[in-house]
């Protein structure tokens, strides 16, 4: 996948607040399950499978089965493309930072 493809996957799949809101709750946890997520999240468990798929299609979460049960976790490298794009404008606000530095001590020395 390309970086631009790559970034519009990860804001597409982010964009749902349940979406979301279930990958918080892979990321507070080291594993958890669809029965675990799907406890308390007032969603049903269908809904929190769909969630899941986009969330693993976008590279975000990785499963891992055992028995009956399929555990996720959060992808470590699944933001790395949002990561790599918000570097470039931090780049942006530092400069921009810099220079309001510089004119409030000429102002104010």
């Amino acid at each position: 996948m390309s970086e631009p493809a790559a970034i519009n996957t990860v804001m597409r799949t982010l964009a749902d607040p349940t979406r979301r809101a279930v990958f918080e709750r892979i990321v507070g946890s080291q594993e958890i399950t669809v029965a675990e997520l799907t406890r308390g999240s007032g969603v049903t468990q269908g809904a929190i499978s769909q969630h899941l798929k986009s969330l693993k299609q976008a590279g975000l979460v990785a499963e891992r089965p055992e028995g009956r049960n399929v555990f996720y976790r959060a992808e470590p490298n699944g933001l790395a493309p949002l990561v790599d794009w918000m570097g470039l404008y931090g780049v942006f606000w530092r400069e921009r930072f810099t220079h309001l530095r510089t004119l409030l001590k000429e102002i104010d020395p």
